[in-house]
């Protein structure tokens, strides 16, 4: 695929992902006091010029011309989140882009969709401390939160950059130690494995029920499997246990999807699951890389690949 095709991928998914009603969740239809479905758009698009360049950058690391611990992951991240801040004020896709970097580089190293998760443990393995300090940065532009203060390498004390120095700590590392915060530190670890797992049910879903349906099917299975490390760290883990329960009681037939999206907004945005959405977003990036096409029938939307 080419540069291009891999950059709408991965601005179409995360679209898609915030466009489609979830529980909890911002979409077309629900916003919050302080996040909207316009602030997913503005900085959705706002990221094309640094995908772009990260799937430039996979190209020269596969033909040889760049190495690995090259690739700027972190001062990509960064850009990326600068460039989603210039156009609005608030936090939609720091979780997206973070994902979204390493991968983009991945699969135009090998143009294989199955074989670019092989590369993250090579990309993420290599990189240098620079990129670490650089993904702080994104961080702090990006403030998201639940962020915690007093820990070690806090990521808003100015000490922490002198340490990560001293300490060598690159993104391998640095996800290592925060993995249990953070869901997309264990995807790093992992080779995506929660991101290639639900591309592959959205796969198995989109021939049984319309785009929306497949969609909220696949994120309600997710919801019902994972602890959400935002809704964790924001509000505890009593709370995100409870959140993955009552997910459970949807599948099941115990509760309407409108009692748990009541449910999930009645403290305000403490249950918007953060990480999980992230996940979703970037594997409908690749169901969009794959080829999903849309055909309506009988005025419903249908995924077709």
């Amino acid at each position: 695929m080419s540069r291009w095709g891999i950059v709408r991928a991965f601005l179409l998914g995360p679209l898609l992902e915030a466009a489609v009603p979830k529980p909890g969740n911002v979409s077309r239809l629900r916003d919050f006091d302080d996040l909207t479905f316009y602030h997913f758009l503005f900085a959705d698009t706002a990221v094309v010029g640094v995908y772009y360049e990260a799937a430039k950058v996979g190209e020269l690391i596969g033909r040889g011309l760049l190495k690995p611990s090259d690739a700027g992951i972190g001062e990509l991240i960064r850009r990326a989140v600068e460039s989603s801040r210039t156009f609005q004020d608030a936090n939609p896709n720091f979780g997206v882009v973070t994902l979204s970097v390493p991968l983009i580089i991945a699969l135009s190293m090998s143009g294989d969709i199955l074989e670019a998760r092989k590369r993250i443990p090579l990309l993420i393995g290599e990189s240098t401390v620079r990129d670490t300090v650089e993904l702080y940065r994104a961080i702090r532009i990006a403030n998201p939160k639940g962020i915690p203060s007093g820990v070690k390498y806090d990521v808003y004390s100015d000490d922490s950059f002198r340490e990560l120095f001293d300490d060598n700590v690159n993104l391998l590392k640095l996800a290592e130690i925060s993995c249990e915060r953070e869901l997309i530190f264990c995807e790093w670890l992992s080779e995506y494995e929660v991101t290639y797992s639900m591309f592959s049910r959205l796969y198995e879903l989109l021939p049984e029920l319309p785009l929306e349906e497949a969609v909220r099917r696949a994120f309600l299975e997710l919801l019902a499997s994972r602890i959400d490390t935002l809704i964790e760290r924001k509000a505890g883990r009593d709370e995100a246990v409870l959140v993955m329960k009552k997910a459970g009681e949807v599948l099941e037939g115990k509760l309407s999807e409108k009692e748990f999206d009541e449910f999930m907004r009645a403290r305000g945005d403490l249950r918007n699951p953060g990480s999980l959405a992230d996940v979703m977003a970037v594997s409908l990036s690749l169901l969009a890389f794959k080829g999903l096409k849309l055909e309506t029938r009988d005025g419903k939307v249908w995924g077709v690949i």
